[in-house]
């Protein structure tokens, strides 16, 4: 499976705050920012749940916190 490389938040900002743009240009960055952040909470949620207990007390969360935030449905902050 390939994983595609998201575009900085900055360039999408600058370009959804672009006057010049199409209407239809402006919500497709919208859904691509959208999409993009849904994408980085799956990865990181994944990533959390695989933590050991000595990685998650360095980060200072418990395990019952990191599998109650990992457990999330990424459309959800």
């Amino acid at each position: 499976m390939a994983q595609t490389t998201a575009l900085p938040a900055d360039i999408l900002m600058h370009l959804r705050d672009t006057r010049s743009l199409p209407v239809i240009s402006v919500a497709a960055i919208k859904f691509a920012v959208v999409v993009s952040k849904w994408a980085t909470r799956r990865r990181t949620r994944l990533a959390l749940s695989q933590l050991t207990p000595q990685q998650l007390d360095d980060v200072g969360l418990t395990p019952r916190t990191a599998f109650i935030e990992s457990r999330r449905v990424f459309w959800r902050a």
